[in-house]
């Protein structure tokens, strides 16, 4: 039994519109930014450079995370007396700022779409 798939694109422009150079540098930057945009694209690196300040967790407060922001804030003075864990701390202060911005960027691309 032989069966057929209709495939629809809606909502795609009509080719025979031409091509100008606004269309060709939107395609060319889509492609660069992988899709998400500027903003998209620069989000993480900022928050990753914000959670290198030491000691105040900017990372995490540019991600809206005030709460968890404070509460490391506070821990992190018994675990510098370690001189162990606070690096623990820090770094991973760091890929949690990358995480939840990526993560951040990500769910609020897939509802434009």
């Amino acid at each position: 039994m032989s069966s057929e798939f209709v495939v629809e694109v809606i909502g795609e422009e009509d080719e025979s519109d031409g091509v100008n150079p606004f269309k060709v540098a939107r395609v060319i930057w889509y492609e660069i930014s992988g899709g998400i945009g500027p903003w998209g694209a620069l989000r993480p690196l900022i928050a990753i450079v914000l959670a290198l300040i030491p000691f105040l967790f900017i990372g995490q407060h540019f991600n809206g995370q005030h709460r968890k922001a404070a509460g490391w804030f506070a821990v992190q003075f018994p675990l510098i007396l370690s001189l162990v864990l606070w690096p623990i701390l820090y770094i991973w202060s760091i890929g949690d700022a990358w995480w939840v911005s990526s993560n951040i960027v990500s769910k609020s691309e897939s509802l434009i779409y």
